[in-house]
């Protein structure tokens, strides 16, 4: 019997797209910045409605950039709202209107770390915080990596940003160790080591797959 390729990889495991009514809806925060809160009132057929508030958020991009010996390239920048200065993988809103996910993400390594990359893949895709917030982030995997000239202006928490490299297999085991938080650098060094060590890098999804949960 012919094996479906889907059951080779992922076990046919997927997300069901389903939007339950909503009666009514308002912004009850607009923050000018990034942000906005959003109450809906939602309403089950046949059941009691319910309220919830939604962070709504442009969605953002994050890439693993791996050189050839599997280094991953991070930045250490200051996070406010948690009181750390974090190791984080090269990533940004998607807060230029049309822009490319690719495409984004190419901007982001660049600003951030002066650097290039001629193969690119999507790695992983998810919701941080589905509870909370609509915020969806694209992880992709870069490689074959270069000098790009470097004359963006970092400003506030990017102004002081250190460039670190790590070995994958590092990154990985202080992620397990609790010693790494960023859920970007978590969800794709794991990605990355997974893909490595199982069924190849090449067998990630090309750079431009749509993304429907966050195009919808």
């Amino acid at each position: 019997m012919k094996e479906h390729p889907e059951l080779r990889f992922g076990g046919g495991l997927e997300d069901v797209p389903e939007r339950w009514p909503v009666s009514s809806s308002e912004v009850v925060h607009q923050t000018g910045r990034v942000i906005s809160v959003r109450r809906d009132t939602v309403q089950p057929v046949g059941r009691d409605s319910f309220v919830r508030d939604v962070v709504v958020h442009p969605g953002a991009v994050g890439v693993v950039a791996l050189d050839g010996t599997n280094r991953m390239l991070l930045v250490r920048q200051y996070r406010h709202p948690v009181g750390y200065r974090l190791l984080e993988p090269p990533a940004g809103l998607l807060d230029v209107q049309g822009e490319q996910y690719r495409l984004g993400a190419e901007r982001e390594l660049w600003e951030e770390t002066g650097t290039k990359a001629a193969d690119w893949r999507v790695l992983v895709d998810a919701f941080t915080s589905p509870g909370l917030t609509d915020e969806a982030v694209r992880i992709f995997l870069a490689r074959d990596l270069s000098e790009a000239p470097d004359a963006f202006e970092r400003r506030h928490e990017e102004a002081d940003m250190e460039t670190v490299w790590a070995p994958l297999v590092d990154v990985v085991g202080a992620a397990l160790a609790g010693h790494l938080h960023n859920p970007i650098l978590v969800m794709g060094s794991l990605a990355a080591w997974t893909a490595l060590n199982g069924p190849g890098l090449d067998s990630l999804r090309p750079a431009d797959t749509p993304w429907p949960p966050k195009d919808r």
